[in-house]
């Protein structure tokens, strides 16, 4: 069985996360990217409130891709301080072709050392 993470970031628009999730995807750093725009953050930086739209990436990858994933996501990110936060995910033995088919696009099905 494999273990399956997800990554979760925001971003300042749809067309920079697209980007992102593209080059991953094709990297093989994950298998699947969902792009969720049109959220509102709210938060404080540099003592002042401010309001955002943003846009919210989900990136489905193997444990053993999420180190790599992740530096990657940075260095693509154009925010000083972005929000990449990685989740552990508890699946079912019902979603073992899931599983399968992650590891498999994530270099792990292929003896890649991800």
């Amino acid at each position: 069985m494999h273990s399956l993470r997800l990554i979760y970031t925001t971003w300042p628009d749809a067309d920079s996360a697209q980007a992102a999730a593209g080059i991953v995807v094709t990297e093989g750093l994950c298998a699947c990217a969902n792009l969720l725009p049109g959220m509102t953050s709210v938060y404080r930086w540099q003592g002042k409130i401010e309001t955002a739209g943003e846009c919210v990436a989900l990136f489905k990858t193997s444990q053993a891709a999420a180190e790599t994933l992740v530096a990657r996501l940075t260095e693509l990110h154009p925010y000083d301080e972005p929000a990449i936060l990685g989740l552990p995910i508890d699946a079912e033995s019902s979603a073992a072709g899931f599983l399968d088919w992650v590891a498999s696009e994530t270099g792990l099905g292929r003896g890649d050392p991800r």
